[in-house]
Parts: C-alpha cells; sequence; structure tokens
C-alpha cells in the first residue's frame, strides 16, 4: 500500500463558483473528482463559493455599514466557500466515495494579515497528505487562510486559482485542474471576437501578460506560482468534456510571431507635462501612486528637451480619481508644468513568446491599426508585449484589425499539444528542492530572476510625430526595411501641438544607419526634430509578480535617485521593468539595484 501511495499521481482540481452554482453542478463536480480518483489519481478539490454567494453576503455588508472592518469582512466572505465545500463533500459521500472538507485554516494556509487580499506565506500539507493516503478526496476552501494570530484572512481577486495552484506547488502535484464556465484560453476574448481560436497550450509568460490585460480565464497570481514551481495547468470547462487549454512553460509554437491579443477596455491616460528632467523625478510621481495602492500600467517618459520630459502612463479607470489626487499632491515637489488626462481610451495588445527574434513585429501591428484607420495615441514595448493605446471607440476595431493581422484565428503550422511537449521534454522537473526552501518561507514572496544590463546602445527620438493614423507604422516599416532591429518602443505625448514623440532603442553600431532612416522619415512628415544618442544602456529587473508587487518599479526609479542617475525611458511589462539611463552609470545602477533587491534574487 506504502509504495502504490507514492506512485499514485495527485491531481488539484478547482471549482469556481459558476461550476458548484446549484446542487446539480455540485453533483456534477463530485463525479468528476470522483471518476478521476478511480482512474488512479489522488485528488484534491479546491472549491470557490457558490454562484452569486459572495455577491449576496457583499450585499448584506453593505445593509449594515458602509465601512465594514476588513478584518470582519474577511470573516463574512469566507463562509461561502465554507458551504460549498461542505456541499461538495457531502456529494462525494452520497455517491459513494470517501471525502473530508477543510477550511483554509485547516488545511494550514498561512497568509500575512493584509486582509482582503493577503499573501500566501506557507501551506502545511501534512493533514492533507494523511487523508489522501487514507483514500479521501480532499475538499479545500479556496480564496481563503489565517494569519499568525488565527484571524481568517481572504486572497481577494482569484484566490480560489491562487489556492489550487499553490496547493499543487507543494504537494508536487502532476497538474491542476482549473474547471471554469469557459472551455479554455483563446487567442482572444471569443465574446468580443466570436472567431478566436482555442488554443491547446499556452506559455507561463505569454499568460502572464494575457492575464494582466484582463483576459479572465486565470489570474495573474495563480500564474505566477505555476511559473515559479513548474506547475502544468490544465483550464478545462465543467460543462463540457472539450479538451480545454494547458498552461505551461513553453509555447504553442516556436514560429508564431504572437500567440494572443486582448483589449483592456477601461483605461484612462494621465499625462505630467514638463517634470524637470532630473534625478528622483519618476520616483516621486510613482510612490505618490502607489502610497494609493493604485496599480500602474503602461509607463511611458519621453526623453527631455529643454530640461523637461512628460511622462504618461494608464491605470484603470475606475481608479483615476485617486490617481490625479496622488499627482496633484506632489506637483509642486515635483516641480512639473502642468496634468492632463483622458479616460476615453483603451489598451489594445499582442503577445508572444517568439517575438523577440523576429523582426517587424510592431511594424505589423501599426499597419493592421492604420489600415482599419484607428489612431496609436502611446505605445509601449516589451519583450513579449506590445501594447498600443486608442480610442475607445476604436478599441473593437482594433482588437479585430491586430487579431486578423496575425492570423490568430488559424493554428499555426508547428503547434504542438501538451503530449508532444512533454515527449520532448520528459516528465515534470523534480521541484521538491525549490519547494522545501521556500516551504520556511513567504511562498508568495516577490521571485526576481535577474538584474541585467544591455549596453552597447543607442537611442533615437523624434519629436512633433503627427497624431494620426499611419505614421507609427510608415516609421517602423522603414526601419525594418533597412534591416535595424528595434529593442523598445516609446510613444507619448509631447505636450506640444497636438503631436507625440517616439524614441526607440537599437544596437549602438546602428546608430549612424537609424539617424539616416529617422532623418527620412522626419523629412517626410514634416517632424520637429530628430535626435539620436550612442551612450544608453538598459537597465532590465525581470522576475515573477511584477504587477503583484507593486513597489517593484518604484523601488527602481528611488535607487536610481539616490545614485544621482536621471532615468531618460522607462517601460514595464508583467515580466520585466526597464529603465534607459547614461551608459556611464550602467555598471553602478546594477550593483546598487542588485542590493536592494537582493532578499528577492533567486
Amino acid at each position: 500500500q506504502e509504495v502504490e501511495t507514492q506512485t499514485m499521481s495527485l491531481i488539484v482540481q478547482k471549482f469556481g463558483g459558476t461550476s458548484v452554482a446549484d446542487v446539480e453542478k455540485i453533483q456534477a463536480a463530485a463525479r468528476k473528482a470522483i471518476r478521476a480518483q478511480r482512474a488512479g489519481h489522488r485528488v484534491v478539490m479546491v472549491v470557490s463559493a457558490m454562484g452569486k454567494n459572495t455577491d449576496a453576503l457583499l450585499g448584506l455588508a453593505a445593509e449594515i455599514s458602509d465601512q465594514p472592518p476588513a478584518r470582519e469582512m474577511d470573516m463574512l466572505l469566507s463562509t461561502g466557500e465554507q458551504v460549498s465545500v461542505a456541499l461538495v463533500a457531502m456529494a462525494i459521500d452520497a455517491l459513494g466515495s470517501k471525502a473530508v472538507s477543510l477550511t483554509g485554516g485547516q488545511i494550514g494556509m498561512k497568509t500575512d494579515n493584509s486582509f482582503s487580499r493577503a499573501r500566501i506565506q506557507s501551506i502545511s500539507t501534512e493533514r492533507i497528505e494523511r487523508l489522501l493516503d487514507q483514500g479521501h478526496i480532499v475538499v479545500a476552501a479556496g480564496f481563503q487562510g489565517t494569519d499568525d494570530d488565527l484571524n481568517i484572512t481572504t486572497l481577494g481577486r482569484g484566490g480560489s486559482d491562487t489556492t489550487a495552484v499553490a496547493l499543487a506547488a507543494v504537494l508536487g502535484a502532476d497538474s491542476c485542474e482549473i474547471y471554469t464556465d469557459v472551455d479554455g484560453v483563446y487567442t482572444t476574448d471569443p465574446r468580443r471576437l466570436p472567431e478566436a481560436r482555442r488554443v491547446e497550450v499556452i506559455s507561463y509568460d505569454e499568460m502572464l501578460e494575457l492575464a494582466s490585460l484582463g483576459a479572465g480565464v486565470m489570474h495573474n497570481r495563480s500564474i505566477e506560482f505555476a511559473k515559479k514551481f513548474g506547475v502544468p495547468i490544465h483550464v478545462r470547462s465543467s460543462f463540457s468534456d472539450t479538451s480545454g487549454t494547458m498552461i505551461v512553460a513553453e509555447p504553442e509554437s516556436t514560429s508564431q510571431p504572437v500567440s494572443g491579443a486582448a483589449m483592456t477596455a477601461d483605461e484612462a491616460r494621465v499625462t505630467v507635462l514638463g517634470v524637470p528632467d532630473v534625478p528622483g523625478k519618476s520616483y516621486q510621481v510613482f510612490s505618490a501612486i502607489a502610497e494609493r495602492k493604485v496599480a500602474v500600467d503602461m509607463v511611458v517618459q519621453n526623453v527631455g528637451k529643454a530640461g523637461r520630459a512628460d511622462i504618461s502612463f494608464t491605470v484603470p479607470r475606475g481608479e483615476l480619481t485617486a490617481t490625479l489626487q496622488a499627482v496633484e499632491s506632489v506637483m509642486d515637489e515635483v516641480g512639473a508644468d502642468g496634468l492632463t488626462h483622458d479616460d476615453q481610451v483603451s489598451k489594445v495588445s499582442v503577445v508572444g513568446m517568439n517575438m523577440a527574434s523576429q523582426t517587424n513585429v510592431a511594424a505589423r501591428m501599426f499597419r493592421a491599426l492604420a489600415d482599419a484607420s484607428v489612431n496609436i495615441q502611446m505605445i509601449t514595448t516589451s519583450e513579449i508585449k506590445i501594447s498600443t493605446l486608442v480610442a475607445r471607440s476604436d478599441a473593437t476595431l482594433a482588437l479585430r484589425a491586430v487579431h486578423d493581422a496575425f492570423s490568430l484565428h488559424q493554428k499555426p503550422s508547428d503547434a504542438k499539444t501538451w503530449s508532444q511537449i512533454k515527449a520532448e521534454r520528459g516528465e515534470r522537473a523534480d521541484v521538491d528542492a525549490l519547494v522545501s526552501r521556500l516551504r520556511n518561507d513567504a511562498l508568495e514572496a516577490l521571485t526576481l530572476t535577474g538584474i541585467s544590463v544591455t549596453d552597447h546602445q543607442a537611442r533615437i527620438t523624434l519629436h512633433g510625430v503627427p497624431d494620426y493614423p499611419g505614421i507609427a507604422a510608415d516609421m517602423f516599416e522603414t526601419i525594418g526595411a533597412a534591416g535595424i532591429f528595434v529593442d523598445m518602443i516609446v510613444q507619448g505625448y509631447d505636450g506640444e501641438d497636438a503631436a507625440t514623440s517616439v524614441s526607440f532603442t537599437v544596437d549602438a553600431d546602428a546608430v549612424a544607419k537609424s539617424l539616416e532612416v529617422a532623418r527620412a522619415i522626419y523629412k517626410q512628415h514634416q517632424m520637429r526634430d530628430v535626435q539620436g544618442t550612442g551612450d544608453i544602456a538598459k537597465v532590465t529587473v525581470s522576475g515573477i509578480g511584477l504587477r503583484s508587487h507593486t513597489n517593484v518599479a518604484t523601488k527602481l526609479f528611488h535607487e536610481l535617485a539616490e545614485s544621482d542617475i536621471n532615468v531618460e525611458m522607462i517601460n514595464t511589462s508583467e515580466l520585466q521593468v526597464n529603465a534607459v539611463i547614461d551608459a556611464k552609470f550602467a555598471s553602478t545602477a546594477a550593483e546598487r539595484l542588485k542590493v536592494a533587491f537582493a532578499p528577492a534574487l533567486h
């Protein structure tokens, strides 16, 4: 029996609220777990509150108090999962199998004391493993844990997904099955574009970027866990036997530059105009926003002129008021000239693991938007993502245009299945050493994978870029045709004449050729001026959890400011924060950042 237990595979199955919304669905979930157990697996279920149960509890709280204490809200909301797990365990028992339901505290889920958005610190697995050894299906409450004082805490949005993947990580599960009301991950939201295609495989990095862009299938915290511990996630429908989507380390295709497109409809743009172009100003602006717990997304700091620069960034539309209050509180201290905003904008992005190794991906995207007569207001790029800001009224049109441009509705000719990927790489890598090392640490702590410097870089900036469709496409098609490989692209407001400015970085050896091409573009479109310098470097902080740990960019700006290093360009993504600085400060910046982020570096 002992040998058999050790060799049996372990599966974690997570059922969301819609999957346990009524008695019939609870019974269906119970049958899925029993089938898996009878197929030879040990099974842990993670269950959310039934259907609209959480909404009903929130409604009750609102009737009692306008500002209920956060601790009591967690106490209240955690009861939703307690109801679900008990009913699911009863259903399994009624169907002739053994089950035990456990709350977050009973499964040993230890968190910090940040009520309503707690982070997981450790999970004690002894009780779960003992029950599994005894032949039980363990039905664990998602979304909740306890702190050091045994207060009940909740994990916030996507908390049950996070619970499921965290349990799969510490238990060394073979996979984590996420049962939901959709049948997998699509190339874009199928409710917006019916032609969207379900993908069989998507990489952690691609899914992280898509999750941060509002693809509602999985929450980013759960993907961060899966990436950190190498847990394969299987997204499946609760209501059909469709094969679903595997979220793993590898992408579906090694040739397709783009694997998905996303649109975040309700965005707002804020531009701080005329910021003195000296060290520390980015830090002052973003630390004020971070204090309000607002997550900043697209960040564009254009190259300064006449000693001043403009900083533009996006925030969720619902957090615009709080953001403006934060920025206004430091305007005098920063010494900026003004502040503008626009809440009628949306973000349209493309994501793909193979983007970094292929040229002209940005030009293809920009040409697709130009052909659809969609104007681009801002651009940011990262290794695997290109994001554009467009008018809200153009957002769906823009999404369809880029989805079509990269033929995302068609399966790539070299698309691989999960079985093929497994066969190529062998079974899942042993992560016991990593789990044991982190089991006594904060499981959900920020994990940085590296701090690097890309030197020998050059930067070209075009000021006074006309603000109408097609300009970006013309520019980057011309640059691509000249055989110039572009790294970062940043477009933001120029602060003058309703124009924009566009900066891009290239290898220093290409600076002369790039300037020649840029001057031709500048003359063709009657821009204001063109600048170039070869004395820059890109400092990059890479890691898992940059989105959910909102202070990474702020800390980067703080450390550079303390070293009296000015930031010339910024861009951010789910996996990286990049800052372009003067090349002579590159090694100083890297060393300072390695010391500052040492506890998180792995």
